[in-house]
């Protein structure tokens, strides 16, 4: 009769995930969404702990993120200013300073936090996991610059660039975008309707490349005469980008 008992049971147990296969597993497939295999492992693991998970377990070995974030922290600034600087060079210091600290906010990070999957590895505390922490900005962009940092130590100046780079480039155009072509679409539109009594209107007329990497073309149109095409990563920039076109066309150049 025992025996039933005990047959019973194995499976149950057989199913069950070691925590810590589950928590290889994440970091391993971290590493590859991050294009980096880090020489020291524990960097990345303590990357990944939220001070929650520490409280919780204080026999853990690597300790919480907290100081890798306020290492991370210094090195972005530094990376994402280099890249401002590098890519840039007619901006004035302004420009530079508000672009920066653009790429550098809360929002920014937890985004490519998300993009790379660095939540589903965070190590979250059982409160804090069930207060749907590994969601929160706060706490992935923490963790985005507790990874930065944790690259830096490991690989050095080289490593964090290499990661951080690729992920701004495409978000400088769409701050610069929604900076300086509101000024484009609202300028022209001014002109348009005090000059010629008529609104402009936008079209997509193309739409480029693969899902996750398209471009896209727009026009605008003035009456039903075309005024201005540009390409954007997005419908909104696309259209953006031929008001500025429609301007240099119709007013630039006359001036």
């Amino acid at each position: 009769m025992n025996t039933t008992g005990v047959t019973d049971k194995q499976p149950l147990e057989s199913k069950t995930q070691d925590p810590k296969s589950k928590i290889d597993a994440d970091l391993e497939a971290l590493q590859r969404a991050l294009d980096y295999r880090f020489r020291n492992l524990d960097l990345l693991r303590r990357a990944l702990t939220h001070p929650s998970y520490v409280n919780e377990h204080p026999e853990d070995g690597p300790g919480d993120n907290q100081r890798l974030e306020f290492l991370g922290d210094a090195v972005l600034d530094f990376v994402a200013g280099a890249w401002v600087y590098r890519n840039y060079p007619h901006f004035d210091e302004g420009r530079m300073t508000r672009l920066r600290a653009a790429l550098v906010r809360t929002k920014t990070l937890a985004h490519l936090a998300r993009q790379v999957g660095i939540g589903a590895a965070l190590r979250l505390g059982r409160g804090e996991k069930e207060a749907g922490g590994r969601g929160r900005d706060a706490n992935l962009c923490d963790a985005f610059e507790a990874v930065v940092g944790a690259l830096y130590i490991d690989g050095g100046m080289a490593a964090s660039q290499a990661f951080v780079e690729p992920l701004i480039d495409p978000v400088a155009e769409a701050v610069l975008a929604a900076e300086a072509d509101w000024d484009a679409k609202s300028r022209l539109q001014e002109w348009s309707q005090a000059e010629l009594g008529v609104t402009p209107r936008y079209r997509i007329v193309a739409e480029k490349g693969p899902d996750h990497a398209k471009t896209f073309v727009a026009q605008a149109l003035l009456n039903k005469e075309v005024a201005g095409q540009g390409t954007g990563r997005s419908k909104q920039t696309a259209e953006q980008a031929a008001a500025r076109a429609a301007w240099a066309t119709l007013v630039e150049q006359k001036i």
